[in-house]
């Protein structure tokens, strides 16, 4: 069980190298009247120093800009043994490794 403990530990940090991340640097274009925060892509104003969830990716804002980084990693990003699978729950935003055989199962690490 340890054993499964730390796989799922080493999924975890997969997912933090191996997650899309992207910056869109704050614009003032009036100095006399500076923006008070981040707009998102959805076009919704966010405050300095906030911090939330789009499209399972931890976006915040910061006097700098707009940063968002993604929690699940890329396809094909992640070894995973070849009778298993990486299945991800969009709606939760979380990641398991499955057997393909059993998709009730999960995957026991090598």
């Amino acid at each position: 069980m340890r054993s499964l403990h730390v796989f799922v530990c080493l999924l975890g940090l997969v997912v933090l190298c191996h997650s899309k991340c992207f910056f869109k640097e704050l614009v003032v274009k009036d100095e006399k009247n500076p923006p008070k925060g981040c707009v998102d892509e959805d076009g919704k104003q966010h405050g300095f120093g906030s911090k939330w969830v789009r499209d399972c990716m931890d976006c915040s804002c910061t006097s700098e800009g707009l940063s968002c980084c993604g929690k699940i990693p890329d396809a094909g990003t992640v070894d995973v043994p070849e009778e298993c699978e990486l299945v991800v729950d969009k709606e939760t935003c979380t990641v398991k490794v499955v057997m393909k055989s059993d998709k009730a199962k999960e995957c026991k690490p090598v």
